[in-house]
C-alpha cells in the first residue's frame, strides 16, 4: 500500500516560517499515478480544508487566505511534495495532512503533523 509521511511541524511565531515535507513509499508504489497531490488542514471544531494542491506536471492551486504565503511545489523523482509557509498567521494552526489522489479516484492520506502558531 501507499504511505505517505509528514515531517516539519511544530511551534513559531506569528510572522515566521516552516516548511513541510510529504514523502511517499510503498513496494507497489507509482508515484506517477498520483495525478493531485496536496496538503489539508484541520483545525479543532472545524472542517478539513483544502490548503494547497500540485498535480503532477506542476499546476498548482490554493486557498485564497493562503494565496501569496504558502507555495507547494512537488518532486516526482524524490517522491515528495512540500509545503513553504510563510508570515504565518494564528489562523493558520492545525493538523496539516498530505494527501494523494490519483486519476481513478484513490486517495491517499499521510498521519498528519501539527503546526502551531502563536500570536
Amino acid at each position: 500500500q501507499v504511505q505517505l509521511v509528514e515531517s516539519g511541524g511544530g511551534l513559531v511565531q506569528a510572522g515566521g516560517s516552516l516548511t513541510l515535507s510529504c514523502v511517499a513509499s510503498g513496494s507497489d508504489l507509482n508515484f506517477n499515478a498520483i495525478d493531485v497531490m496536496g496538503w489539508y488542514r484541520q483545525a479543532p471544531g472545524k472542517q478539513r480544508e483544502m490548503v494547497a494542491t500540485i498535480t503532477r506536471r506542476g499546476r498548482t492551486t490554493y486557498k485564497d487566505s493562503e494565496k501569496g504565503r504558502f507555495t507547494i511545489s512537488r518532486d516526482n523523482a524524490k517522491k515528495m511534495v512540500a509545503l513553504q509557509m510563510d508570515s504565518l498567521e494564528a489562523e493558520d494552526t492545525g493538523i496539516y495532512y498530505c494527501g494523494g489522489k490519483s486519476a481513478k479516484g484513490y486517495e491517499y492520506w499521510g498521519q498528519g503533523t501539527q503546526v502551531t502558531v502563536s500570536s
